[in-house]
């Protein structure tokens, strides 16, 4: 492989901000896998955030780049698996397998696409060293008429198009709206970019707790639940970002709470059903051999957290603290009081994508 921006290469980053800044170039945040593409000729290379190697994961995205891309080309994008009307995160996780037979079963039953959001080189001509501005025009034009797993991302420069974007593409599964400074070069591993997440607020039940991996005198994270409409407790996600000095207050503070699992809803013994544990957080969906062994409480303290979105039926990222709710009857902690965002189709943001779906 020779090209004018060889692998391996740290991707450009973003950073949080409040609102949509002016002046810029906005894109729909997609909820993937970033990656930067390599192609020369049949070598075709797939790295990760991480600089890791991703080719080996997703064999169908290598034969479609030498199908669908330029001969020479180096793309920034994010590896994204359609479902339905929406992006599915965890038939994502579920290709980062290390048996090859079972990533080849995978890629023919829920196969992966591209979305092309930057271009870092094209033939011989390096374009990380040229505007936002030029790369967007000459990435538009380079992959002009590509697909079906390779898809150009929209952008616009209206801010009144990007606030829709941001309000209407969640009930698709996207995170929120990127915004690039038009004149920006392609700084790798730097964060020069925007991003604009939904956040929201939950009033959830503290079941249970991990201990932090420095002793057993201090709080690692915090298991957060809700009441479902039959009455069970279900595991939405964590919590786990305190000082130090809190989480051994917080060990303290919970003391008085802890029971046994004979008492406690989450008693995964008493259950056969792997489905059963998993969906009420007795096991790891991302690894298998993870130990999620915790401390049960009972379910009688309420704690706000902020998230962005759910992911199934648990938050997608960890939360975060927000305050205590002593005010709060666990009992009224359901799923109600979720966000629900409006359904809306993949095919609406990027023709042809949901095809894959299907």
């Amino acid at each position: 492989m020779k090209l004018p921006v060889m692998p391996p290469v740290s991707p450009m980053l973003s950073k949080a901000v409040s609102e949509i800044p002016e002046g810029a170039s906005y894109e729909p945040k997609w909820d993937g896998f970033r990656s930067i593409l390599f192609r020369d000729g049949d070598e075709v290379e797939l790295g990760s955030r991480n600089e890791r190697p991703m080719t080996r994961y997703f064999p169908e995205l290598a034969e479609a780049a030498r199908v669908e891309l330029p001969q020479r080309c180096v793309v920034d994008g994010e590896i994204v698996i359609a479902a339905g009307d929406g992006l599915d995160f965890e038939a994502l996780q579920l290709r980062l397998h290390p048996a090859a037979s079972r990533v080849r079963m995978l890629a023919e039953q829920t196969p992966a696409a591209f979305i092309a959001f930057d271009l870092l080189a094209l033939g011989d001509t390096d374009y990380t060293v040229r505007p936002f501005a030029q790369r967007r025009a000459a990435l538009v034009d380079g992959l002009a008429g590509v697909g079906p797993t390779f898809h150009v991302t929209p952008a616009t420069t209206d801010v009144a198009t990007a606030q829709r974007w941001f309000d209407e593409f969640e009930g698709a599964g996207l995170d929120g709206v990127i915004a690039k400074p038009l004149g920006g070069l392609y700084l790798p591993d730097k964060r020069t970019m925007f991003k604009i997440k939904h956040q929201r607020t939950a009033d959830c039940v503290v079941a249970g707790y991990r201990l932090h991996k420095s002793g057993d005198d201090a709080v690692g994270s915090l298991l957060l639940s809700l009441y479902d409409a039959d009455g069970s407790l279900a595991s939405v996600g964590v919590i786990g970002a305190f000082p130090m000095a809190r989480r051994r207050t917080l060990f303290t503070e919970l003391q008085p709470l802890v029971t046994t699992f004979d008492h406690h809803p989450w008693n995964w013994a008493a259950h056969a059903d792997p489905e059963v544990v998993r969906r009420y957080g007795g096991g790891s969906r991302w690894n298998a051999g993870k130990d999620l062994s915790f401390v049960p409480l009972r379910p009688e303290r309420v704690v706000e957290v902020r998230y962005d979105h759910m992911e199934g039926r648990r938050f997608r990222h960890t939360a975060q603290f927000n305050r205590w709710r002593p005010d709060r009857d666990p009992r009224s902690c359901t799923y109600e009081q979720l966000d629900t965002p409006v359904t809306f189709s993949l095919d609406d943001i990027v023709p042809g994508l949901g095809r894959l779906a299907n």
